[in-house]
């Protein structure tokens, strides 16, 4: 993943957006335009977009899919040492108009959460290259969660939050965040895996309950 430098990139996230927003808010937009405006920290930037909308407890029906779809995949090449690539069929997905200005309002308070906490520290989980593929994995593994199309609760929250830590903390050298990105997929694992059990101890009751009726 791209680790920002402040004297090529000296823009915030905040501004990155905002730019955004200016540039395509009356018209809709491909990933592909939205690749080429961000240029070389482009995938970074956009693993951290796509994780945005789903910050909150509420989830977004239909869109958890595709874009930790998009999440995972970038991610993964990161992990695996391979260039950061995009499907054509997915680089042509379409955000219509408005997308940006409006993931700008919903996430303005993450955003701001995020730059004013993130810093440079623990540079030890930082300051290794060998060590980006492992937390690039980290943040594969929270999208492949993230795009399981599950209309429960913090569902969505607790992996999106592992991407946007993970990400985010290696792009800003942040390794605190980078635990913390650890620490919420862990969770969102732990979260998926209790739903699972509960719902085969459900089915289980049931199976059981028309077997002694029948």
């Amino acid at each position: 993943m791209h680790i920002r430098n402040s004297d090529t990139h000296p823009q915030s996230l905040s501004d990155e957006l905002h730019e955004l927003a200016e540039r395509f808010k009356h018209h809709a937009v491909t990933v592909d335009e939205v690749i080429g405006v961000l240029g070389d920290r482009a995938y970074t930037l956009l693993i951290i977009l796509f994780a945005l909308p789903f910050g909150s407890p509420v989830t977004l029906p239909g869109m958890s899919t595709p874009l930790g779809l998009m999440i995972a995949i970038m991610a993964g090449r990161f992990a695996l040492g391979l260039p950061p690539w995009l499907p054509q069929k997915l680089r042509r997905t379409v955000l219509t108009p408005g997308f940006f200005p409006r993931l700008l309002e919903g996430a303005s308070k993450i955003i701001e959460l995020i730059e004013r906490v993130l810093c440079a520290r623990m540079p030890r989980l930082t300051a290794t290259p060998r060590l980006v593929p492992v937390h690039s994995m980290m943040v594969c593994i929270a999208a492949c969660i993230l795009l399981i199309p599950a209309p429960i609760p913090f569902s969505n929250t607790l992996p999106a939050l592992g991407v946007l830590l993970g990400a985010a903390g290696v792009m800003e050298r942040d390794g605190l965040a980078i635990l913390a990105g650890y620490a919420f997929t862990a969770l969102g694992i732990a979260y998926f895996a209790l739903i699972a059990l509960m719902g085969a101890e459900a089915w289980v009751f049931v199976r059981d309950s028309l077997a002694a009726l029948f």
